[in-house]
């Protein structure tokens, strides 16, 4: 495991790591981002290496003058289409009997929110969930009533399971313990915020959770508060990893409402990710969050339990895949 940055520059740009300091007032006072980094203008924010290829799909249009929500769907869509990716949609990995089950949500400036969750068969989630935000009274449709709603609007059922991933499930049927408990499978999310040259904010998350769950497993990836929140004035703010404990601790609100409360985007990451470390009595070696935020004035940061978790940040002058501090080191 690297503990290296790297960077892919699209031009020259003097960089500091992000640093795992407490917010310096003085610096806050004046408008200096204190354990972050600030950025002008679009911004895209996306968990994971994977997300390089979101914020590709979703830049060019941003830079144009786009929308931030579209911008976030469009990331998200990308990661639901893409066969290769065995944590996300198409060719995400089964829950433990062989059912390809989906969460979404999306949420923009306005506060404005949707999501799906435990739905089959459906190829863009993220999509769905919008649908559920701009057409509905409602913040959430799960299962067979969100399958429904999809085909009503036109989404066009698909087969998620790809032989790939049937592969790798019935390797795990023939070498795992069968049972009901969490595991340390893969369980990574695709979340992704956004600002736009309007200065709006917007946020997104898509998943096929926590691979070889128990069927009917609900993770954070569609709770709003837990792996996404938007707050047009202040930032935003989204999860990826353990999902059981971002909602025992609903951590993107929580990193929302300290950077309301003056934190940084960095420090309040930061804080959000001790939450977990100091008031759950987990054993941090079979724990991972991590947590990414973005202020309304373009600062950015991210934190993790454990060392691994990677962010995919872009901006009018760089573009760039970094590994994100964490509250513990490798021994």
């Amino acid at each position: 495991m690297t503990t290296r940055r790297r960077f892919i520059r699209a031009c020259a740009l003097a960089g500091a790591a992000v640093s795992s300091g407490h917010p310096d007032t003085a610096a806050r006072e004046a408008g200096g981002t204190a354990g972050g980094e600030r950025h002008e203008g679009p911004i895209l924010l996306s968990t994971w290496d994977f997300g390089q290829a979101a914020n590709a799909t979703a830049w060019p249009a941003l830079a144009a003058g786009g929308a931030a929500l579209d911008a976030v769907e469009a990331g998200a869509r990308q990661a639901e289409a893409d066969p290769d990716n065995r944590t996300v949609g198409l060719g995400g990995l089964p829950d433990r009997d062989g059912h390809v089950t989906l969460d979404a949500c999306i949420m923009d400036h306005q506060g404005r929110a949707g999501s799906v969750c435990f739905l089959e068969g459906i190829l863009h989630p993220v999509s769905v969930a919008r649908r559920v935000m701009e057409a509905t009274p409602h913040v959430m449709l799960a299962g067979q009533g969100a399958r429904r709603f999809a085909l009503a609007e036109g989404f066009a059922s698909a087969d998620l399971l790809t032989d790939e991933a049937r592969r790798e499930w019935e390797e795990w049927r023939r070498t795992a313990e069968y049972r009901p408990r969490a595991n340390r499978e893969r369980h990574d999310t695709l979340s992704i915020l956004a600002r736009d040259r309007d200065g709006r904010l917007a946020g997104a998350c898509t998943t096929s959770g926590m691979s070889y769950k128990m069927h009917g497993r609900i993770g954070d990836s569609p709770i709003i508060g837990a792996a996404l929140y938007v707050d047009g004035a202040v930032g935003a703010a989204c999860a990826t990893g353990h999902g059981e404990f971002v909602m025992r601790t609903l951590g993107s609100f929580l990193v929302v409402e300290l950077m309301r409360q003056g934190r940084s985007a960095q420090t309040a990451c930061e804080e959000a990710v001790d939450r977990i470390a100091r008031g759950l009595g987990a054993d941090p070696a079979e724990v991972q969050v991590g947590y990414l935020a973005m202020s309304a004035t373009g600062e950015v940061g991210g934190h993790a339990v454990q060392p691994g978790f990677q962010r995919a940040l872009r901006t009018a002058r760089i573009d760039t895949v970094d590994d994100v501090p964490s509250r513990f080191t490798t021994r």
